[in-house]
């Protein structure tokens, strides 16, 4: 239990740490075993690729031509897959653990900023795309930085774990501030 909590919500978080590192340890192993060269957890790469694949359909030979996409292969690959497998993944986790519930604006952007639904998906649009390009220019999401590549005790890792924590406290911050 958490400071201040009363009883615990959702998943165990030891538990569910275990299992995520359980589940980079066995696709480390199972790629280097079974594709001959070692891939591990993110997913900042399959939503490069998925943009790619909307951008194939819609001009081809901008894709093909372009050296970026050639270099990151536009397939549908095991991390593709478990990227698409986040959404059913979370809906099932909440309902196992009785947690699920829909909301249009969270309660503390509506403490903040008020109840406006299009204001709240401009802004996690705006955010989406931010992230997404911190991301890239990392060389790789949290995700991949946190579970992979602190698994490997890789020092980028380390340092860029450090800029997204440090940088995430400043904007919570920054945007959650007390007002007059």
């Amino acid at each position: 239990m958490y400071l201040g909590q009363k009883k615990q919500d959702g998943w165990n978080p030891y538990l569910a740490g275990a299992l995520v590192g359980l589940l980079a340890i066995v696709s480390a192993w199972a790629t280097t075993t079974y594709m001959g060269k070692t891939n591990y957890l993110g997913a900042s790469t399959t939503f490069v690729r998925a943009a790619g694949m909307v951008e194939e359909g819609v001009v081809p030979g901008h894709v093909a031509g372009n050296t970026y996409f050639t270099k990151t292969k536009i397939k549908v690959d095991w991390q593709f897959m478990l990227v698409l497998g986040i959404l059913p993944g979370a809906f099932l986790a909440s309902i196992s653990d009785r947690s699920f519930k829909l909301e249009a604006v969270p309660p503390l952007w509506q403490k903040y900023f008020g109840p406006s639904v299009g204001k709240r998906a401009l802004a996690a649009f705006c955010g989406g795309i931010v992230a997404m390009i911190g991301a890239r220019l990392a060389d790789g999401c949290p995700s991949g930085h946190g579970l992979s590549g602190l698994m490997q005790l890789s020092v980028s890792s380390f340092v860029a774990m450090a800029c997204f924590f440090g940088l995430g406290i400043v904007v919570a911050n920054l945007i959650y501030r007390r007002r007059p």
